[in-house]
């Protein structure tokens, strides 16, 4: 392990800043509020454009914003692969023993600067990770919607990559994070459990981020189940109980698979004219299917919007589920540690946009 040497402005270990970003309207306030912490700065901000086709222009505001630190960052490509790939990407370039990850929808506090030092300069030598705390603001006035709820999960989340510090060489001798999780949220759980298993400790840090809950369509809980696909590679990198590792509930996928079986066994037994069993079967996915959108209604706002929202999607959802877990179980059925594929070089997938961002389910 490289020992964190000393900044050039002698206030504490050097670290860097690694920020995959699509260039959307959070950029700018993300860059400003890091330009604005107080305490020393980064030496080097790496800003990933993981777009697929940049074009010129749209980072020239969000760069201005950052002021001094403006002649620290670099801006390299990503290629449109992803975060993990595009943090990938961001760890090559980085000089430092430390390396901060920001996401580019999040705004650190007033003092981070300071205090991602401090949380640096305590970690024992033993500590490979120093996690930063996430806040997520709550609606005044009214119960959050069941987007708000999924997105304040984030602040009791592990490990994640909204604000999360490494050391430099211990991720580059993991091999960086896994490219075969193509949305956020699993590939910084994935990372996490292989540098545990190294041997290497994490811990909280005291630094706090402020993560907004972004704006998001009424489809967006539905586009979101495409998250059990890299469940199914969780469960075959690091076995059925990597839950109860990270501290991560267990989804609905159980709950999901008998709405479903009901579902299709009343369409298949009606149509082989079994009237009777086809009603029951009818009957417990209507069950299975209201119990689930009262669960999502009930600690919600309640408005109009809303429960047309969870009514909708709650009876699309099962099925999305499981479908994205079949199709997941089918893909990684023959998956490898991350270690022995990247050493092998694989041939990258084709350049596409991220989807949103994903939440725990």
């Amino acid at each position: 392990m490289t020992a964190p040497g000393p900044r050039a402005d002698g206030a504490g270990p050097p670290y860097a800043v690694v920020l995959p970003t699509l260039v959307g309207d959070t950029l700018a306030d993300c860059l400003g509020a890091l330009a604005a912490a107080t305490g020393p700065p980064p030496e080097e901000i790496v800003l990933v454009d993981d777009r697929p086709a940049p074009v010129p222009g749209p980072l020239d505001h969000p760069l201005v914003v950052l002021g001094d630190l403006r002649a620290r960052t670099k801006v390299v490509r990503g290629g449109g692969r992803g975060p993990a790939a595009a943090r990938n990407a961001g760890l090559r370039a980085v000089r430092t023993a430390w390396v901060v990850f920001l996401d580019d929808d999040v705004q650190v506090g007033p003092h981070w600067c300071e205090q991602v030092v401090r949380d640096l300069a305590e970690a024992p030598p033993t500590t490979a990770g120093v996690q930063g705390v996430i806040t997520v603001p709550v609606p005044d006035g009214r119960r959050p919607t069941d987007w708000e709820r999924r997105t304040a999960r984030l602040a009791t989340s592990r490990w994640s990559t909204a604000d999360m510090a490494y050391r430099t060489d211990v991720l580059r001798q993991a091999g960086g994070f896994d490219e075969r999780f193509r949305r956020a949220y699993h590939a910084d759980t994935d990372l996490a459990l292989r540098v545990l298993d190294a041997g290497w400790g994490i811990r909280r840090g005291r630094r706090t981020t402020r993560h907004p809950v972004r704006p998001a369509d009424r489809w967006a809980s539905l586009r979101a189940q495409c998250g059990n696909a890299d469940d199914a590679l969780m469960a075959r990198l690091h076995g059925p109980d990597w839950w109860h590792r990270a501290a991560t509930p267990p989804g609905r996928i159980r709950a999901h698979v008998a709405v479903t079986s009901a579902g299709v066994g009343a369409c298949a037994l009606l149509a082989a004219g079994r009237h009777g069993p086809a009603a029951l079967a009818a009957l417990l996915w209507a069950l299975g299917t209201a119990r689930f959108a009262w669960a999502r209604i009930a600690p919600g706002p309640r408005t109009r919007y809303e429960v047309d929202t969870m009514l909708v999607t709650s009876v699309l959802i099962p099925p999305t589920a499981v479908c994205h877990r079949l199709g997941g179980l089918w893909r990684h059925r023959a998956a490898r540690p991350w270690r022995e594929v990247a050493d092998g070089r694989p041939t990258q997938p084709t350049p596409r946009q991220w989807p949103i961002k994903e939440v725990p389910r």
